[in-house]
């Protein structure tokens, strides 16, 4: 697998950034939203990222193409969980499955002390496999089930809370 960088996503790559969320949309496996979003939309979601303790990550191939992005958001937004993060992990259509997930996910982790981060969450529904996959190779553990809270082409959805305790 070639290189891949990680960087401070820019205003620039907002664009690049909702083309691939919109991308994972009809596979109705990652996301809660049912329609595409639009730029516009996102631009308050991006302008909550902090590089120093929230990042927003886009990860570039060799070529410095946009292959992925990573983000960090806040728990519950109470500073009593200021040491517990989500993580979000989106990939290029072309490029899923070839081993990125777990490289971002591993960054994630190495990285999660320096934005003292001691808690990392994932929220996967239920039927989407890989990513739950993914997250449990990394010794995530389930910490919890929303059961059927998400409708989606109209069929009622689960979702999982994983979590990892990093110090």
């Amino acid at each position: 697998m070639a290189a891949t960088t990680y960087r401070n996503a820019t205003r620039s790559d907002l664009a690049r950034i909702v083309e691939i969320y919109n991308s994972t949309i009809p596979s109705g496996m990652v996301t809660a939203d049912t329609e595409n979003v639009s730029v516009e939309s996102r631009q308050k979601w991006f302008d909550e990222h902090d590089p120093l303790k929230r990042p927003l990550w886009v990860m570039e191939d060799s070529s410095g193409q946009i292959i992925g992005w990573v983000s960090f958001q806040s728990f519950y937004g109470r500073p009593a969980y200021d040491a517990t993060a989500e993580i979000g992990i989106y990939l290029d259509a072309q490029q899923r499955g070839r081993g990125l997930g777990k490289q971002a996910l591993q960054y994630c982790i190495d990285h999660a002390p320096v934005l003292r981060i001691k808690t990392l969450l994932g929220f996967i529904f239920s039927h989407n496999e890989p990513s739950l996959k993914l997250f449990r190779h990394f010794g995530f553990e389930d910490w919890g089930t929303l059961p059927n809270i998400a409708l989606l082409d109209g069929q009622e959805k689960s979702l999982k809370i994983l979590g990892k305790r990093i110090a």
